[in-house]
């Protein structure tokens, strides 16, 4: 893998309309990712749901089309929850090849492969499948994606091999958590010494936009630097890490990230001892821990058509915010209803959601929660 750690992730790239996850401002990405390349980085991970199924061609007019082939590395995924016949594991991939196009990924994973997305795997022979592209060369190096617990993880592992790396949700914020279980899952890794690929280094954003109390902290310890990369920091210390994803949706984003990550130096342990702090006091505070993937809505439709992350975004807006925060966050909430989104109450908790929910939230609790809040 390239010596730069960090991997331009297109799955929240800039939208010339907020509600349409489809509307992407090609030219703002283009000025995103010419400035990601110019620093030298090279990494790039999409997947064939982002976007609302948009993100790998929009990677291929900005990133394939514009560049030569061996200038870049490219990063997608077979999708195992949306797989319904074995016929779809080659049908998507030769498609995926077409939106992008390209000829073969240098990093292909097996997408956040449940245990139960591991028996469709078995099902539609997936496994026989990537191994064969692997041989062919079209697949240069095989992963996948996961969030699940460690024991789950080994069990994986143990039993294939032929994966060279795994994807995995590391931040601060996770690193010692029970659920998520970011410390545990990446000691698995170094165990079977697979090379680790980092998601969600800033928790959907959270880290990004911390509390005032944790912004004074971090200040105190470093004026210079920005909480969104104080937690890339974290995750790009850890030695088994060779790429830690951001999903950049702002220029002013990508020149953050690729300031400090140009000649990264890892974090002191005075640094860590800062981040363990931090942890604390945002772990203090309740919230809904939705890091805005979306794969509720793009991976599984919501028969309500409810906007799940949004309005758990605006809950916690509403929850931690000013008084100005929670007015905005009332009218925020009316807009969507009126633009033809289910209302919260109108969830009738099929829970398709939770199935694909990476964070294993009790989504159909939570969105009750957002009811009695807005209505």
């Amino acid at each position: 893998m390239n010596a730069k750690k960090l991997g331009f992730g297109f799955m929240r790239m800039p939208l010339l309309d907020p509600n349409d996850q489809t509307s992407i401002n090609i030219p703002e990405v283009e000025k995103m990712a010419d400035r990601f390349f110019e620093k030298g980085f090279t990494y790039c991970d999409t997947a064939w749901m982002y976007h609302n199924f948009a993100s790998e061609k929009t990677v291929g007019k900005v990133v394939v089309d514009r560049y030569p082939r061996d200038s870049f590395t490219v990063a997608s995924k077979m999708p195992l929850g949306m797989l319904k016949s074995k016929e779809d594991v080659a049908n998507i991939f030769e498609t995926q090849k077409k939106n992008l196009g390209i000829d073969y990924f240098d990093f292909y994973l097996l997408h956040n492969m449940t245990r139960e997305d591991y028996e469709v795997a078995k099902k539609f022979d997936v496994f026989s499948f990537v191994k064969e592209k692997v041989a062919s060369g079209e697949i240069r190096r095989l992963g996948f994606s996961v969030h699940d617990t460690s024991d789950y993880l080994e069990w994986v592992l143990e039993n294939h091999p032929e994966f060279t790396f795994v994807q995995l949700q590391i931040n601060y914020l996770d690193w010692e958590s029970d659920r998520i279980q970011s410390r545990l899952n990446y000691e698995v890794c170094e165990k079977f010494g697979k090379d680790v690929i980092v998601m969600e280094p800033v928790k959907g954003g959270k880290l990004a936009n911390v509390p005032d109390d944790v912004l004074e902290l971090l200040k105190n310890a470093h004026p210079d630097w920005s909480p969104a990369s104080w937690a890339i920091r974290f995750a790009a210390s850890l030695p088994s890490v060779k790429v830690v994803l951001s999903g950049m949706s702002t220029w002013e984003q990508v020149v953050d990230n690729t300031t400090y990550m140009e000649n990264f130096e890892p974090l002191s342990e005075d640094d860590k001892e800062v981040l363990a702090k931090a942890a604390e006091l945002i772990l203090a505070r309740p919230a809904i821990d939705c890091t805005a993937c979306r794969y509720c809505v793009e991976e599984n439709d919501c028969p309500k058509n409810i906007a799940i992350p949004d309005y758990f975004a605006l809950y916690n807006k509403r929850e931690h915010g000013t008084r100005a925060d929670e007015q905005e966050a009332k009218e925020a909430y009316k807009g969507f209803t009126e633009k033809g989104f289910g209302a919260a109450s109108a969830c009738i908790a099929c829970k398709k959601c939770e199935r694909v929910c990476p964070q294993h939230l009790p989504v159909a609790e939570l969105v009750r929660k957002v009811r009695f809040a807005f209505e």
